[in-house]
């Protein structure tokens, strides 16, 4: 698991200074000058929603984190019963175990 959790941090790091960069630059807003349309503001938008969705990605991991702290990481929110190891894999923020994820749906 401290593989796992330096892989995250590591991937947190890199996220950070993507939103940080992302951020800078937002700031140089377009002038709305063409308005609907102009290809400017549509590349703001686009910057925006793709910093958006780096924010929660790295409220994910921050929880991921925050599980693994506290001995509850790999361990279904619903069940109690360890998540399979192969499903952490491929989601690593899941709480759930795919049988508690499936009854869900």
């Amino acid at each position: 698991m401290e593989e796992e959790k330096r892989k995250l941090q590591k991937e947190l790091e890199d996220l950070r200074r993507e939103i940080q960069r992302l951020g800078e630059k937002l700031a140089s807003k377009p002038d709305y000058g063409f308005g609907k349309g102009d290809p400017a503001i549509y590349e703001w938008e686009m910057t925006l929603a793709r910093q958006e969705t780096l924010k929660e990605r790295v409220r994910h991991i921050e929880d991921v984190l925050r599980r693994m702290e506290e001995g509850r990481y790999g361990v279904c929110e619903r069940c109690g019963e360890p998540i399979d190891p192969a499903r952490l894999e491929v989601l690593p923020h899941t709480t759930l175990c795919i049988k508690c994820a499936q009854a869900r749906k």
